[in-house]
């Protein structure tokens, strides 16, 4: 049993249908009413009764009513005697795939220690399945995952597009295909190629990207940061976000360097997620107030950056608009 089940009976009570009850919790009505089954399974007891006309809750749900309001006012006095949602010291756990970790989070992170010194931060790296199923849990309290453009959001949770990018080739600046203007599939298979495992989007896009064929030899690594030291000492190039690599340390210094890839179109999303929740402690709402805010600085170095490098690199990527974001139905 989860708290935000029982807040989301109540949820249901007070707004007197499981769908008004969706709309102001921010979710889908099947994701609301699949955790209300989970409740109701584990309780042996239909909380509510669904018509044709819509759900509202039953009398045995109205009769736990009483129970269910003293264990969230039990809650609600816990959280008070932390200290105002846990203003005094805590833990935020923050779950990234590693990509744009140089550029954005640790300055936003920084940021956070200044504006919160006796809060600990905690930053784990992990695949996207893996952030997402530690939110769900309450193993993480944010977590900054990527996807494509059409790629559907899976429901529970908050999502806020921070950064949008395209896919590039990150290289050496003595590579040939620093030489190149843009890099066409054929000329990425003739170099060693680094790329992402299995469970990462850029392993997913460089799956489709090559259709099939085969680089004339292959690394495999976990995440942005990896993949990039692996370039910086010449084993060969790789294929990352161009908000992962402009304007991270290594690309300033000009050991890497970026050339965008022929024909393509597609965008890599940098997304903030956290668990729906009715009450969100108040150092995870700053510190996801700050990526959201920071986000907008980087995307403007990210155009100064581009702008320097010359006509062809500002044509070949761009940046989004922040804010939260309903992504489109991919297509089947």
């Amino acid at each position: 049993m989860r708290i935000e089940q029982l807040e989301y009976i109540a949820a249901v009570t007070r707004f007197g249908s499981l769908r008004r009850a969706a709309e102001e919790l921010h979710l889908s009505q099947p994701a609301l009413s699949e955790t209300v089954r989970n409740l109701e399974r584990e309780l042996g007891v239909d909380l509510l009764e669904r018509k044709r006309s819509g759900a509202k809750v039953s009398d045995e749900g109205r009769e736990l009513l009483p129970h269910i309001m003293t264990v969230l006012d039990a809650v609600d006095r816990l959280r008070g005697a932390a200290g105002d949602q846990h203003r005094i010291s805590r833990m935020v756990r923050l779950g990234t795939v590693n990509t744009a970790t140089v550029p954005l989070l640790i300055p936003t992170v920084r940021e956070f220690r200044s504006a919160h010194p006796a809060t600990q931060v905690e930053v784990v790296g992990a695949q996207q399945a893996d952030i997402q199923r530690g939110l769900l849990e309450g193993a993480f309290d944010l977590g900054l995952v990527n996807y494509l453009r059409g790629d559907d959001m899976p429901p529970g949770f908050d999502t806020t597009e921070l950064l949008r990018g395209r896919p590039v080739v990150c290289v050496r600046p003595d590579s040939p295909l620093a030489a190149l203007d843009a890099v066409d599939v054929d000329s990425l298979l003739a170099e060693p190629l680094i790329v992402m495992r299995s469970g990462y989007v850029m392993h997913r896009f460089v799956h489709r990207l090559l259709r099939g064929r085969a680089p004339s030899f292959s690394y495999s690594t976990d995440g942005a940061e990896m993949g990039k030291l692996m370039v910086a000492e010449g084993l060969g190039a790789t294929v990352l976000p161009d908000f992962s690599v402009i304007g991270d340390p290594l690309e300033r210094r000009g050991t890497i360097t970026v050339r965008p890839l022929a024909e393509d179109e597609t965008d890599v999303l940098l997304v903030l997620q956290r668990r729906h929740a009715v009450s969100v402690p108040r150092a995870v709402r700053d510190l996801h107030e700050l990526f959201v805010r920071n986000a907008g600085g980087h995307r403007a170095d990210q155009e100064g950056a581009r702008t320097a490098r010359g006509p062809e690199a500002a044509g070949s990527e761009r940046s989004a608009a922040t804010g939260s974001w309903t992504p489109p139905v991919a297509a089947p």
